[in-house]
């Protein structure tokens, strides 16, 4: 079996130089290139063909994010994102997401050399499933922001208008029941997908995307400015309510309880569940513990198995299931198996979940009730 092939593209020598050593000490990879800038990553892509690119976004020359957009229209490939732990490198990293990366490192503002080595299965991980990944062609319409600049925190809200698909509104529907969204690589954009097509007044939504910590604030806001539904990173103690989607917070883990009549979020720190923190088990679990029926269960992309025995444990709670199909995922990991665990009742495609989900809410109203 060939090895991985990684070209990594930074500016900083000694990330160059430690990428480089990282790749190369796994048995099944290896660094065939390490560009300064995009010009010269440009002629190495066109030479040596690399399953993967490694890609910084603050360079001379050309903007990374100008780079990705213009390999992602021409010659999409997969692209693993090395982002600095900041408020601006977290929003320019979910602008890198929506342009077609697979995934992204964050790596530290100091000590970069000790953190690198610290994050180095995460890197190789992530390199391994990016090689794997569904990688499309990006629209031209995809690009038009302006190379470097991430959309707004707040895009469309920021002009005062809110932006999405007509769709119908729901009413008493949506005080009934709670919809439960699990994510892991590609994550990002499904879940706007989802959100995007939900009316205003829909169901809660709690979800968890695999992310860490300083992410999570800033993608939270960038989906808050483009669904007709509130987007809040989730705080302890905050009352889940319609017409509302909560995101984990990097690093911590989320789940839903009761408090008298309502349903309130709970953040908590705590060990990793299946290698992650947050955690869709951790969720998926209390999904099924507390909501039960009234629950609607939504895996998307992602690589590895978090949250499918908590899946089927909701779905044998009475939860509505879905999972999203092989063809519309990044990867189809997490999905899969909670296909082969039987959690799902319907395996759909990503542009048909979110109408499937408002179809089931219309199709069982007045079916359940509250669970005290």
């Amino acid at each position: 079996m060939s090895k991985i092939s990684v070209v990594v593209v930074d500016d900083s020598a000694l990330v160059r130089g430690l990428l480089t050593e990282i790749i190369n000490q796994q048995p099944d990879m290896a660094c065939i290139g390490a560009a300064a800038d995009p010009l010269v990553a440009r002629e190495m892509i066109r030479n040596l063909n690399p399953d993967v690119i490694t890609l910084d976004v603050e360079m001379p020359r050309m903007d990374g994010l100008d780079f990705l957009s213009r390999l992602m229209r021409l010659r999409p490939m997969p692209v693993v994102m090395v982002s600095t732990l900041t408020e601006r490198g977290a929003e320019v990293t979910m602008r890198a997401l929506e342009l077609g990366a697979v995934d992204f490192v964050a790596k530290p503002k100091i000590g970069v050399a000790d953190g690198l080595r610290q994050l180095a299965e995460d890197i190789t991980d992530k390199v391994r499933t990016a090689a794997r990944a569904h990688v499309r062609r990006l629209p031209p319409a995809a690009a038009a922001p302006a190379a470097g600049a991430p959309a707004a925190a707040g895009g469309a809200a920021a002009a005062g208008v809110r932006q999405a698909p007509p769709v119908a509104a729901l009413g008493r529907l949506s005080t009934e029941k709670i919809i439960f969204i699990g994510a892991s690589t590609g994550g990002t954009e499904a879940t706007k997908e989802v959100l995007m097509n939900l009316p205003h007044d829909a169901p809660a939504v709690v979800i968890t995307q695999h992310m860490p910590a300083g992410f999570t604030k800033s993608y939270a806001a960038r989906l808050d400015g483009l669904c007709r539904i509130r987007v809040q990173e989730a705080k302890d103690g905050d009352r889940v309510l319609p017409g509302h989607a909560y995101i984990a917070p990097g690093g911590l883990h989320l789940s839903v309880e009761r408090s008298g009549a309502n349903y309130i979020a709970r953040v908590r720190d705590g060990d990793p569940v299946n290698r992650h923190k947050p955690s869709v088990e951790v969720l998926f679990e209390s999904a099924a513990r507390v909501v039960g029926p009234n629950a609607l269960g939504v895996m998307l992309t992602g690589m590895g198995a978090d949250g499918a025995r908590a899946m089927k444990a909701m779905r044998d709670a009475g939860s509505w299931n879905i999972a999203q199909d092989e063809a519309s995922c990044v990867v189809f990991g997490m999905p899969r198996e909670a296909i082969a665990h039987g959690a799902a009742h319907e395996v759909l495609p990503l542009q048909r979940i979110a109408p499937a989900l408002i179809e089931r809410l219309k199709s069982t109203v007045g079916a359940s009730i509250n669970r005290v």
